[in-house]
């Protein structure tokens, strides 16, 4: 069986994991309030859990350097 690619949200949760960076300090240079952050990594069965808007996303991400490449 083929493995799926993994989404783009577990990319970017992986991302901000691996980046050794505060939620603080990622939100300081994406210009995101570190509380969205906090709310976006707490797992999705989380009731506090909240899902970013795809600027946002592509603000953090750029932070991290991270690329959205196509097949």
């Amino acid at each position: 069986m083929t493995r799926k690619p993994p989404t783009i949200d577990a990319s970017l949760k992986r991302a901000i994991k691996a980046s050794g960076l505060t939620h603080y300090a990622i939100g300081q240079a994406a210009g995101v309030a570190p509380s969205q952050i906090d709310r976006f990594m707490l797992p999705a069965a989380d009731p506090r859990h909240r899902d970013l808007r795809l600027a946002t996303a592509a603000r953090i991400a750029g932070v991290l350097g991270l690329v959205l490449s196509v097949g």
